[in-house]
């Protein structure tokens, strides 16, 4: 699906991929020039003020970015499919604006539509997760599935990967938050999956296709995962992980969340116990969730 932007939608976007930040440290610069009509005039000292950055990256920006906006990106994004979705465009999410630092643009590959469900639940684990959260999926997904719930993961090893292809396997839709750009797919063995979602279902980023996977970008896609979910479902995990992180994100946005009990003498439960222990519900299959997500309408 291609999304018409307005010129200030352009500007934003060449903007982003010069600087890729959250919507919250272009807050200032938008109270001053809501269409980026003046950005280029600024002097340097100005926008690192209002932008919050080193100058040496601000004179990057002043030097770049007319440069930049007349750059063909348009083309190259409908020659690999992606569609950018800026944070003022009517297919944003709107819970995600509920976020302290909403991304600034989402970019998408796949179906779009699947962003207007009105169910997702978020279901995360252990990048070593083991058949017990398999056996438990097959419990839970599907019918969340049958109650037209969107499946949102990360595409990370283990429970993730397990969630999309247990989403896609009952019939059902999915959404990867991806931790890098487009351009690339980290991990590499998920490949055949990220192509499956890419076609069917929907990957998303807030990077510019060219960022690649660094140890820093995946705990930042984590609040992504949570915004766009009613509600989280761990299945494994240790008591200290990055699904935990993931956790802390879904408790400050008020999320409900679900926890699969597991074996004391599991590693992989000690995550899911000490959550039920701290106040998660204890999950053994979906219609729970589903009558969670229908008591708030």
């Amino acid at each position: 699906m291609r999304v018409k932007l307005t010129d200030g939608e352009k500007r934003l976007l060449a903007l982003h991929y010069l600087l890729p930040i959250p919507k919250n440290r272009l807050n200032a610069l938008y109270e001053i020039d809501p269409n980026l009509e003046k950005l280029h005039t600024y002097s340097a000292e100005r926008l690192a003020f209002l932008l919050r950055i080193k100058i040496e990256k601000a004179v990057y920006l002043k030097e770049n970015f007319l440069k930049n906006l007349s750059t063909p990106y348009d083309l190259l994004y409908k020659k690999h499919r992606i569609t950018p979705i800026p944070f003022t465009h009517s297919l944003y999410p709107k819970r995600l604006l509920e976020l302290i630092d909403p991304p600034t643009i989402l970019y998408t590959k796949g179906d779009t539509s699947i962003l207007a469900e009105k169910f997702k639940v978020a279901i995360i684990g252990s990048r070593k997760a083991t058949v017990y959260s398999e056996n438990a999926m097959s419990l839970i997904v599907p019918p969340l599935v049958e109650n037209n719930t969107v499946i949102v993961s990360g595409l990370a090893k283990g429970a993730d990967a397990m969630a999309h292809k247990a989403a896609i396997f009952y019939g059902g839709k999915t959404i990867a938050v991806l931790g890098h750009g487009l351009f690339h797919l980290y991990p590499y063995e998920n490949k055949e999956l990220a192509n499956e979602i890419s076609e069917n279902h929907l990957l998303i980023s807030e990077y510019p296709s060219y960022v690649k996977p660094e140890r820093w970008t995946f705990p930042m896609r984590n609040r992504i995962i949570s915004g766009l979910s009613d509600a989280v479902i761990v299945t494994e995990s240790a008591s200290k992980s990055g699904t935990m992180s993931t956790v802390e994100h879904a408790l400050d946005h008020g999320k409900h969340i679900f926890a699969v009990p597991g074996s004391v003498m599991s590693s992989l439960s000690e995550g899911p116990n000490q959550l039920i222990d701290e106040g998660a519900r204890p999950l053994w299959n979906g219609f729970q969730v589903v009558g969670s997500l229908l008591n708030q309408i």
